[in-house]
């Protein structure tokens, strides 16, 4: 690990604020390493053996993997800088592969003309193009209420393109209609990304304006879940602390003031402030004096599971890509990650590859209650049929479930929110980030900002809209990583 970051701070004496942090994923183990960093106390609670959350690695097969693809990349400046202190050097740059699954062809992600035009063919893609312009020059009427995923989608892609590629795997993943899905996943997902962006790069080429254009990214030596085990030792080793196994009941509040947290054992731990990354639904119904209102609006939040089924497959070249999005209906599988294309840290001298396949689904679905040698089955069956292993090479199997991995976005979901966004802003010495705690689908770089976002507010007084991280946030200066470390103006 390099050496810890070098920080212009205000003035601070040791054990002045003490701040408790439930759960060790990025947002709250870069915010316990930012005010570690300051010399603030932090101790983070970790449900889970390991740290990283969402974004750790685990060990099969002597091997390493993530949990489904993590991509590293952000063009924010703050988030590279505290990358890269943690990192070092131990990472290399990986030409991202991604492809789209459909009808038994792969199509390059993000869609490309040329290969969406000589893979679906003359007809279909006459059909396309000609849904694409009707929608530019007669809009569609849309839902009538709010702007749902639907309508984002057709409006800037056609409707025969939607129902291609868009429609099926938002649907697996999301287990709702897209006509019931809020167009805010569309925005944060697609960005400004349009179907005359893609004619207009593959004419002049790409200017790397927008995200879902980026085909190289940064990945750390071992596994994405290196970077979030160096910041819980040097949280440890600089006078904090991080408890694994240690899950979290409820934030203790004295009126209307967060004071402590309470664990599972029925302990109680006092802290002047208090960072939550556990789901925001449980955070609500646990809190003494929230209001019916409040708590019946987090009930109506939900989240979507998600079951990780990896296979030890007996060939080294498989497909060349990173991961694939599977749009194809008759497959029960929405998302494929292969880690023999990520980093050769990850397999060493093993000659097999490790296949990750993914099944979304909700609590109370047969396919989640399932026994695991039955989803190894189904995965293996699966991806044979899909024509991406060969014959009998995938072996031996292993399941990894998640639980609320997902926040879903029903349409008109932040109706549902902004009463318990108002109530949360109330509490004083409360902090709520992450993907699980803000009620927010983010990637690793928009969890770290929230944790350094935060850490600012608590230890230098700053008046951050963490809410705002992952909308319409803006960066204070762009960069990227590079081979040679970090470039000014990449974004």
């Amino acid at each position: 690990m390099s050496g810890g970051p070098a920080l212009d701070n205000r003035p601070q004496q040791k054990g002045e604020v003490k701040v408790g942090i439930i759960g060790a994923g990025p947002a709250g183990l870069a915010c316990a390493y930012r005010l570690t960093a300051r010399e603030i106390k932090s101790e983070v609670y970790e449900a889970g053996s390991s740290p990283g959350g969402l974004a750790k690695s685990i060990r099969l097969w002597n091997q390493t993997v993530d949990l489904g693809p993590h991509r590293f990349f952000s063009s924010d400046r703050r988030v590279n800088e505290l990358w890269l202190e943690v990192v070092g050097r131990d990472y290399s740059m990986v030409d991202r592969l991604t492809r789209i699954l459909y009808k038994g062809k792969l199509y390059r992600y993000p869609l490309r003309p040329g290969d969406v035009v000589g893979k679906l063919g003359p007809k279909e893609t006459f059909l396309c193009l000609l849904s694409y312009f009707r929608e530019r020059v007669s809009p569609g009427a849309g839902s009538g209420g709010d702007e749902t995923f639907e309508s984002w989608v057709v409006k800037r892609f056609g409707r025969r393109l939607y129902e291609i590629f868009f429609k099926t795997y938002s649907e697996k993943l999301w287990g709702i209609p897209c006509r019931e899905l809020d167009a805010d996943f569309a925005v944060q997902r697609i960005k400004k990304f349009s179907l005359s962006e893609a004619l207009r790069s593959a004419v002049f080429g790409d200017d790397g304006r927008h995200k879902t254009l980026v085909d190289r990214f940064a990945y750390p030596h071992g596994g994405t879940g290196v970077v979030y085990e160096r910041m819980a030792a040097y949280v440890s080793d600089n006078g904090g602390a991080v408890y694994m196994n240690t899950p979290v009941n409820r934030i203790v509040t004295d009126g209307t003031r967060a004071c402590g947290i309470e664990l599972m054992d029925g302990t109680v731990k006092e802290y002047d402030h208090v960072v939550s990354t556990m789901p925001i639904t449980q955070l609500v119904s646990r809190l003494e004096g929230a209001g019916e209102d409040v708590k019946e609006a987090a009930k109506s939040l939900r989240f979507r599971n998600t079951i990780l089924v990896y296979l030890r497959v007996h060939d080294r070249d498989l497909f060349p890509d990173n991961w694939i999005y599977v749009h194809s209906p008759e497959l029960g599988f929405g998302r494929l990650t292969n880690f023999r294309n990520w980093s050769p840290t990850l397999y060493g001298d093993e000659e097999a590859s490790i296949l990750s396949l993914e099944y979304w689904c909700n609590e109370g679905d047969e396919i989640w209650g399932r026994e695991d040698e039955s989803l190894i089955g189904l995965a293996k069956e699966e991806v044979s049929r899909a024509g991406l292993v060969k014959g009998d090479t995938a072996s031996e199997g292993y399941v990894h479930r998640i639980s609320k991995c997902y926040p879903v976005y029903s349409a008109g979901y932040r109706r549902l929110l902004k009463p318990i966004e108002d109530y949360l802003g109330k509490i004083e010495g409360l902090t709520v980030i992450g993907r699980y705690g803000s009620f927010k689908y983010n990637n690793q770089d928009h969890s770290i900002l929230m944790g350094i976002l935060a850490a600012d507010n608590i230890a230098l007084g700053a008046e951050n809209d963490l809410w705002a991280v992952n909308t319409d946030y803006e960066y204070q200066e762009s960069a990227v990583i590079t081979e040679t470390g970090l470039v000014a103006g990449g974004g």
